[in-house]
């Protein structure tokens, strides 16, 4: 019997290659780990999991046809567990960015109930950031 033990990745397929990459990185604090530019290709580190964006122009994001849009994502959300930390200062965090959040609820999870919210990264996939029990 299969056993899931985590998220192992999640690939996105995106229009907006730059402002994902800055994304990721910059607000998420997730590292490239890999990059295959000739398929078009960039892996980054989350934590035990990686985040893969794909640009659709390319050889990998032309197989998946058309370009997301919101109402056609194919992909519902991703969760994240992230650190604990102060909900004001992750919010105040978030703001300095200009990413708009509908405030902390408590949800179930792969690690029971938790605090989290959720998040649009700048192709509009929802992202739930989740606190680590």
């Amino acid at each position: 019997m299969i056993q899931v033990q985590g998220l192992d990745h999640v690939v996105f397929r995106t229009t907006k290659l730059d402002a994902m990459l800055h994304f990721y990185q910059q607000v998420l604090g997730c590292a490239i780990e890999r990059e295959l530019k000739h398929e078009g290709l960039t892996q980054l580190r989350a934590g035990n999991a990686l985040i893969d964006i794909v640009p659709c122009d390319s050889e990998l994001g032309r197989l998946g046809g058309k370009a997301p849009v919101q109402d056609g994502r194919n992909v519902d959300h991703v969760c994240l567990l992230i650190t604990p930390m102060d909900e004001q200062a992750l919010l105040d965090y978030l703001a300095e960015f200009g990413i708009a959040t509908e405030g902390f609820a408590k949800r179930y999870g792969a690690q029971g109930f938790g605090r989290s919210l959720y998040i649009n990264d700048p192709e509009g996939n929802v992202i739930e950031l989740k606190f680590s029990n």
